[in-house]
């Protein structure tokens, strides 16, 4: 099978016995709070557990993983744990492999999950395919989804023509993290705040200067971290331009002025010796190595990133920092010029979501709902360091009272979000190996060129367009 099962019982050899019912029926007295009795008769008169198989990307961090931590205690907690058996499956890959072999697994009855981690991105695509299940009817009987206690933009994100295909659990934005010592050592007195590139530039020299040792930034710039070169720097970059990938007709833009400042941008960033060497950046664990090993220990000033980053410095996270709050800032990405609105930033998140392939989706969906219980949900989020998608518990202190939080929460006032329509997924393939390109040396119009070309083979002449 495709897939590694890391299989966790948590009862170990716990039975149902059946003292009065035969064949298939159910047995009214075990069932439970959630949805019924979903286990199934043995011969000799137990119960056999109904098995849910979970999918969600692995990036190195095995139990300390924020996602096994999340299902570990739901699991725990579910009323209908002794019914059902967990399968844990989750895929070790860089961000851009993830989605390819979750691609090929949905394919399959034999091998799609039963539930999954979905990026919004990647909804589109995937409805589009027929790969998820259309649980419009399924959130009818989820109060917490009907009452208004979701953040009713962040749901728009997972609908599509009305219908509803996962449920979100995570949004963020992104900015510049910094280091205060390296940025006081630099010249800048904290709160840091650059309101244009040029100023960000000026910043990146100083460090370059006053600390040679260190890396001034540290940005994703590969194929390998996927999405996050798409999103944290190429359109961080390019949105701050006033252009976005598509114009108003919802044509991709394939050259333009725009694109070319852009590139030109990460072209003096790798050329002047700002960013890190390519050989930690152009793979799939560069933030770990970048969060473990540098900017932990002031070896990187600044990050361009998400604001998840900072959930792995708390006690809990991957990367414990004690104090953290003190030596490190957090400030929006200006735009190019300080044109307004002066800063910017894009915004994404993570649902949960059913394959139509999936063989237990009725069980599947009453695990989901109780992930996104208040209690498990609260402690499920902080610990990834994520925004969370429910506005009761934006307003919990647990919640509101994290470090930066406040602020990278404010951000989404004026969030920019990724094109929702099934060719974006491809095309982010093409900004990556341009991106990659032009930090390996290839010049900013010849990767414009190439962009060009591969763009157009996968949307066509008639939905694209130069400027």
């Amino acid at each position: 099978m495709f897939r590694r099962i890391m299989r966790f019982i948590l009862v170990s050899t716990m039975i149902l016995s059946l003292t009065a019912c035969g064949g298939n029926s159910l047995d009214s007295s075990s069932k439970s709070e959630s949805g019924g009795d979903v286990s199934s008769d043995k011969n000799d008169g137990s119960k056999e557990k109904s098995v849910i198989t979970i999918t969600y990307r692995e990036d190195g961090q095995g139990e300390k993983a924020p996602n096994y931590t999340w299902i570990k205690n739901a699991y725990e907690t579910w009323d209908m744990k002794d019914q059902v058996e967990l399968d844990l499956a989750p895929i070790s890959a860089s961000e851009g492999d993830y989605f390819a072999k979750v691609a090929l697994q949905l394919q399959s009855p034999k091998t799609a999950p039963d539930l999954l981690t979905e990026d919004s991105f990647q909804l589109s695509a995937d409805v589009e395919a027929g790969y998820l299940t259309d649980i419009s009817d399924y959130v009818k009987d989820f109060p917490d989804f009907q009452d208004g206690k979701f953040y009713e933009k962040i749901i728009d994100g997972y609908t599509i023509d009305g219908r509803v295909y996962a449920i979100p659990y995570s949004a963020d934005t992104r900015g510049l993290w910094y280091n205060r010592e390296l940025l006081d050592k630099a010249g800048y007195s904290y709160p840091w705040q650059p309101n244009s590139w040029n100023d960000i530039l000026e910043a990146l020299a100083a460090i370059k200067e006053t600390s040679p040792d260190v890396f001034p930034i540290w940005m994703n710039a590969g194929v390998a971290t996927g999405e996050g070169t798409t999103m944290q720097t190429y359109e961080m970059l390019l949105y701050g331009t006033g252009e976005k990938l598509q114009d108003e007709d919802g044509k991709y833009i394939i050259e333009s002025q725009a694109i070319l400042d852009t590139l030109n941008m990460l072209k003096t960033i790798f050329t002047e010796g700002y960013g890190p060497d390519l050989s930690l950046v152009l793979n799939g664990q560069t933030s770990n190595t970048l969060y473990s090993e540098y900017f932990t220990k002031g070896k990187t000033a600044i990050s361009l990133d998400g604001n998840w980053a900072v959930g792995r410095f708390n006690e809990d996270g991957m990367n414990p920092w004690p104090g953290y709050e003190d030596k490190i800032g957090f400030a929006a990405m200006p735009t190019q010029k300080g044109q307004e609105p002066g800063f910017i930033t894009m915004s994404g998140g993570w649902g949960w979501a059913i394959p139509e392939n999936a063989d237990n989706k009725d069980v599947a969906f009453q695990f989901m709902k109780h992930l996104m219980s208040y209690d498990l949900y609260l402690n499920g989020i902080c610990t990834k360091g994520n925004i969370t998608v429910r506005k009761d518990i934006a307003e919990d202190e647990k919640y509101a009272n994290q470090p930066f939080y406040s602020k990278a929460s404010s951000l989404l006032d004026g969030a920019y979000f990724r094109p929702k329509e099934a060719k974006y997924a491809q095309v982010s393939t093409a900004i990556q190996t341009m991106v990659e390109s032009v930090v390996t040396g290839t010049s900013p119009e010849d990767a414009i060129a190439t962009y060009g070309s591969d763009v157009i083979r996968m949307v066509g002449e008639e939905n694209v367009v130069r400027k």
